[in-house]
């Protein structure tokens, strides 16, 4: 399904509310002037809400599913409507705000 690339500087938060970050963007390829993200690469997570309960909070993500027809250095790239993965909890990532002008599929 086609989405938008995500950037570095996409607003992305787990199923708890914590920001997530790239840890490991594309550094050859740019949109909206930021650096995009490709998969495997990680997402640290900070600030998630289950900090509070006894269950441990999401710590880090990945992406899973992105695009099939786009890659960067060998990798497929970070699209909003893929599929990704917290751990430890397994919630996915939720993309809230990114640029909007490319679109991969």
């Amino acid at each position: 399904m086609p989405g938008p690339i995500l950037h570095l500087g996409a607003t992305v938060l787990c199923s708890h509310a914590g920001q997530a970050t790239p840890t490991a963007p594309s550094p050859r390829v740019f949109v909206s002037g930021q650096a995009i993200v490709t998969l495997p690469g990680p997402y640290a997570v900070a600030g998630c809400a289950l900090a509070s309960v006894p269950s441990p909070p999401c710590a880090t993500a990945t992406w899973t599913v992105g695009a099939t027809r786009v890659f960067s250095n060998a990798m497929p790239v970070v699209i909003a409507t893929g599929q990704s993965t917290c751990v430890p909890t397994g919630t996915p990532l939720v993309p809230i705000a990114m640029q909007t002008r490319v679109i991969a599929t």
